[in-house]
């Protein structure tokens, strides 16, 4: 298993190009099922974790092939199966969003449940209701989730979700697309992700309308066609690039950003200290004169995004005075704080919450990655701590970072990666 050392001290100076959004292709690649069309995903990044939809793809009988760097062209010519084995699933949560397109497509699907970060509960049972509101008959049997079409087929309906869910927004949002009528989801997730999946869908043939918004109206159609669509920027990506650039004292230019997806992690960020200068191509983020502690609390898109959690909190362990950070989204999401406090960090957590005071300087120290944002928060401390940091277990930093090494070694970090016959040397 790869290990990352990390020599601290070094400012990052430069610029960096911002890649596709993890999140929002994986839905793009289930979505694309839905067609016997050809689908075209540019901008798609390469991670472990859409190798992993890749195999899941490859098992239902769906071609899925890179054409250039971060081209994939995506083929559902024929459905060969309905099942996303469990193999395949527990590796990623974001398999459950095939549960959608099979069953609307193929009329039946047969999805483990799923695993991925160990963060906390995140339950289906959202997903299979939205579902059964459009007539779908849903079984749980023996760990999978077995949903069929009735012999109408799916009709559209009104749903208000109870609490705002991404994953089964979208999952119903797919399914409806291809149900009889008109399809009214209430306590829609409004995340970017969501927006770009409804804008493949339209770009397909469907008729969506209010992705974005807490309503979001689908008008059913028959058939969907290829298309070709570019994945939008991963707004986590740039948010925790722009942490990295404040930490370090340095200055860098996002390229690629979207400072409306990252709206409120930039103002945090100002009201940290930093500057922040937008531009036709990108954000530009400068380290300020001061870093200031400044409190957190996560909601969902606009508010401030659960996934940059753990990336600030690092940040604030050397900002002055003394941060409140708050989680509202997941129930256990402070599993690196053990780490950092290897680190010398100062941080007290209370419930759903964490006080953190900052400190002069955080120490080197070997540490380990327990889920995919509290990799990337390690990696954040090494960059700053005095001496060197060993990040290791660092497969989940690969599942949701393209090259992050590399493109922090090419602005100045002193970041290594070895491989698995360097570590057993």
């Amino acid at each position: 298993m790869d290990r990352l050392r990390i020599q601290g001290g070094n400012k990052l100076i430069g610029k960096i190009q911002i890649s596709g959004a993890k999140n929002a292709a994986l839905k793009l690649m289930a979505a694309a099922i839905m067609t016997d069309g050809k689908v075209t995903l540019n901008n798609t990044p390469r991670l472990a974790d859409i190798k992993t939809m890749r195999e899941l793809l490859a098992g239902l009988g769906v071609s899925a092939e890179w054409s250039g760097d971060n081209q994939m062209k995506i083929h559902a010519q024929n459905i060969m199966s309905e099942t996303a084995p469990y193999d395949i699933v527990r590796k990623m949560r974001a398999s459950i969003t095939v549960l959608g397109p099979l069953l609307a497509r193929h009329g039946h699907a047969r999805v483990s449940l799923p695993g991925g970060c160990a963060i906390g509960a995140r339950p289906v049972d959202l997903h299979i209701e939205a579902l059964k509101a459009l007539g779908a008959e849903i079984a749980l049997e023996e760990g999978y989730v077995d949903a069929r079409v009735p012999p109408g087929g799916l009709t559209g309906a009104k749903y208000t979700f109870p609490k705002v869910t991404v994953g089964g927004t979208e999952n119903m949002m797919m399914a409806a697309v291809l149900a009889k009528g008109t399809t009214i989801i209430g306590n829609a997730a409004r995340e970017p992700d969501v927006a770009d999946l409804a804008a493949m869908l339209n770009c397909m043939g469907a008729k969506i309308e209010g992705a974005g918004t807490d309503t979001i109206t689908i008008t059913g159609v028959e058939k969907l066609n290829g298309c070709t669509h570019t994945v939008v920027a991963d707004r986590i990506e740039a948010g925790t690039l722009a942490v990295a650039a404040v930490m370090t004292g340095g200055d860098l230019d996002l390229i690629g950003a979207r400072e409306d997806l990252i709206a409120m992690p930039l103002d945090i960020l100002r009201r940290a200290g930093a500057f922040i200068e937008p531009h036709a191509n990108g954000v530009r983020v400068k380290a300020g004169d001061y870093l200031q502690g400044v409190d957190i609390m996560t909601e969902p898109f606009p508010g401030f995004p659960t996934d940059l959690q753990a990336q600030f909190m690092t940040m604030m362990t050397i900002a002055s005075g003394a941060s409140m950070i708050t989680e509202t989204i997941f129930e256990n999401r402070f599993m690196h704080v053990p780490e950092l406090h290897r680190m010398g960090a100062d941080i007290t957590i209370h419930h759903a919450s964490a006080l953190v005071r900052g400190v002069k300087k955080l120490k080197g120290a070997p540490v380990m990655a327990t889920d995919l944002r509290a990799s990337v928060s390690l990696v954040l401390a090494g960059l700053v701590a005095e001496g060197e940091t060993t990040v290791n277990r660092i497969y989940h930093l690969d599942r949701g970072y393209e090259a992050v090494d590399k493109k922090l070694s090419a602005c100045g970090a002193q970041i290594i990666r070895e491989k698995d016959e360097a570590i057993a040397a």
